[in-house]
């Protein structure tokens, strides 16, 4: 998993991981506008993951389409699907969670959950 910018460290920020492929080209486009996110959101901490080679990190995760997000905070689960790869729209979606108090989302599999979990522990997978 690649850390997209070195971010300060907070009691509990906001993780947006965007969970891709190498292979997909829309991932690769994508990569730039997370990379810009993080650039302008220092106070959250945007990863990378490819679903192939972090497959130890992804684990049991069921990830149909890409690219997909998952939000995180405090390992709560507070999000998981696909996104547009559109930059205004992941801003939004990150604004929305950043100003949220972390309340897990209704309906998201165990497996969300557990990444969470892990991804909070010291060292985060």
């Amino acid at each position: 998993m690649d850390r997209l910018a070195a971010q300060p460290a907070t009691d509990a920020p906001l993780v947006v991981l965007a969970l891709c492929a190498q292979w997909c080209g829309t991932c690769r486009e994508f990569r730039p506008t997370l990379e810009r996110l993080a650039e302008a959101r220092r106070d959250v901490v945007f990863a990378w993951a490819d679903v192939e080679d972090d497959a130890e990190l992804v684990g049991d995760l069921d990830v149909e389409n890409f690219p997909t997000l998952a939000l995180f905070r405090a390992g709560v689960a507070l999000h998981y699907g696909v996104s547009l790869p559109h930059e205004s729209v992941v801003a939004r979606l990150v604004e929305t969670f950043a100003a949220a108090a972390p309340r897990a989302a209704p309906g998201l599999a165990a497996e969300i959950g557990a990444l969470a979990r892990r991804l909070s522990q010291p060292g985060g997978g």
